[in-house]
């Protein structure tokens, strides 16, 4: 295996542990984040903390992790494609490997944000129905729209007792709309993941450089996962508006009374009108919990080299 192969082999790696020890840490926030955004008003959690003890109380300590395998599975490939398409990007639009070019760093960023969606979008569509299952379960619905088990998975009032499993919506969507019901969403998931790959790598990579120690030319750990936690955060809060509309257009059932949206635009529309501006803020405390460790972990995995090590202990 060529030294080329091997660092491209060591990245996947290092993106990949970091991507299940992240949400493993911090998913239950994640959860919360999405019953937060998806509810209409503040009729069953009032924040964060509520959400948490409600679905601890409901569902168990397990009820927190709902939708986690689906994102222990596929978190591998998309943050390994992220890291990765972003390094690739910046070796290749920053020859000299000098001088700092904000633009060419953002411009890094974008292509790391396109490249990832390929995982993404499926993945948080399934994600989404796993972990609003619980919030649909207290919600006040129709009995006539109970899903009997010959009913397809697709939009719709939501079940009143049948948990979704992310097979039974994977099938479903794959049989009822082919591919493309795996990508619902695609278009406000790109317009999310881009801007904040924009945001997220050029300003890390400007506080990571602060830390850069002369002999090792590495930041530290500390250093690396500070900045992994701020660059996250700041660019996590910077695109919730279009994390809401991601979120609210991928869940495919609704509770009694909740809008059904055709397009980014037409939820943005109906979500100012009915719901007010605030809305298009809501998780974002969440977002923030949940992506500055993400982040922080990513990279303070990606810059100690536990990919490099795994490879040569193999050698």
């Amino acid at each position: 295996m060529s030294d080329q192969d091997l660092n491209v082999t060591a990245k996947l790696i290092n993106g990949g542990v970091a991507g299940l020890v992240g949400v493993t840490c911090v998913f239950p926030i994640d959860l919360a984040k999405t019953r937060l955004q998806n509810q209409h008003g503040n009729d069953i959690y009032k924040g964060m903390v509520d959400c948490l003890i409600k679905t601890a109380r409901a569902e168990g300590f397990l009820g927190m992790y709902r939708g986690a395998a689906v994102n222990l599975t596929l978190v591998t490939p998309e943050k390994a494609i992220k890291l990765a398409a972003n390094d690739f990007f910046r070796q290749l639009l920053m020859e000299d490997g000098g001088q700092r070019n904000l633009k060419m760093e953002m411009l890094a960023g974008c292509g790391a944000g396109m490249c990832q969606v390929v995982v993404t979008c499926p993945m948080e569509m399934l994600k989404i129905q796993l972990q609003d299952a619980g919030r649909l379960a207290v919600h006040h619905q129709d009995p006539a729209s109970a899903l009997s088990p010959s009913t397809s998975y697709t939009t719709g009032p939501a079940p009143t007792h049948k948990r979704p499993s992310a097979t039974l919506v994977a099938w479903e969507l794959l049989r009822t709309q082919g591919l493309a019901g795996l990508y619902k969403g695609l278009g406000a998931t790109l317009l999310r993941d881009i801007p904040f790959s924009i945001i997220y790598f050029p300003l890390f990579a400007n506080l990571n450089n602060l830390g850069l120690n002369e002999l090792t030319g590495k930041a530290s750990f500390a250093h690396s996962f500070t900045s992994g936690c701020v660059a996250g955060s700041v660019a996590a809060i910077a695109v919730t508006p279009l994390d809401v509309l991601k979120t609210r257009i991928q869940t495919l059932k609704k509770g009694l009374g909740e809008e059904v949206y055709s397009g980014i635009i037409d939820c943005a529309r109906k979500l100012w009108i009915q719901e007010g501006p605030s809305a298009f803020m809501k998780g974002a405390g969440c977002r923030a919990l949940v992506i500055a460790p993400l982040f922080g972990i990513a990279q303070g995995v990606y810059f100690i080299g536990i990919g490099e090590r795994i490879l040569k202990f193999f050698e």
